[in-house]
């Protein structure tokens, strides 16, 4: 799952350390992709402080979040229809269909989420800018990151640009979707393949919004 949806599930915290570590993994893995860590292999590293154990709940609540989303009916089911839908598009692009259906699902779950007024970005990047930059530096340097600069380059564009407000916007999907796709390809979309995955990824959307909230359900009773 993307940002927002992971953070739909512990949206009503007031622990901004817990929300970060919520989407922990996903901002290290974009702020440098060679950087690969496993902190809930050894809870031991950050018993005795609160604010750290915070940031590995929150780690550990990702990895659960995950595991149950991809192993669940809806991502198989839904995945596998993007991928029929988008297959044609990308002939003759390097793209993988499959990963494209991965990617594109997600971004959908978080532009619904948005766009149902069920969260509200502000408040996301709210939490994560109150989160303690001490106790995030002492948690990479944990994890054997001992240059933390790297990170909070980029974890501090992701608050200041807060670009999945933009998500309101169908458009903007593509935008993120093909700037995902460049960190794997060079030139991986030409501008008609664009327009014609906005064009089926757009009526997909619209197709989900009437039951999209069925696997956030799933996931919540798993959880609890």
């Amino acid at each position: 799952m993307n940002f927002l949806s992971h953070y739909y599930f512990d949206r009503q915290t007031t622990d901004p350390n817990m929300v970060l570590g919520m989407v922990l993994p996903d901002l290290v893995k974009n702020a440098d992709k060679h950087w690969t860590f496993h902190p809930e292999k050894h809870p031991e590293k950050f018993e005795g402080d609160p604010e750290l154990w915070a940031i590995l709940g929150g780690w550990r609540r990702h990895l659960a979040v995950d595991r149950y989303f991809h192993s669940s009916e809806f991502f198989l089911e839904h995945t596998q229809k993007i991928r029929t839908a988008v297959a044609p598009i990308l002939e003759t692009s390097p793209v993988r269909p499959s990963f494209l259906a991965h990617i594109s699902l997600e971004l959908i779950l978080d532009s619904l989420l948005i766009l149902e007024n069920i969260i509200d970005p502000s408040n996301f990047y709210q939490q994560l800018s109150e989160a303690n930059r001490s106790s995030i530096k002492q948690f990479l340097e944990l994890n054997s990151i001992d240059d933390s600069s790297r990170f909070f380059g980029f974890y501090d564009e992701f608050i200041e640009s807060a670009y999945l407000h933009t998500y309101r916007e169908s458009h903007n999907i593509m935008y993120a979707l093909n700037r995902i796709c460049m960190r794997v390809w060079d030139n991986p979309l030409n501008e008609t393949q664009k327009l014609q995955l906005t064009a089926v990824l757009l009526e997909y959307q619209q197709e989900l919004g009437s039951n999209f909230m069925s696997i956030f359900d799933e996931i919540d009773t798993l959880l609890n």
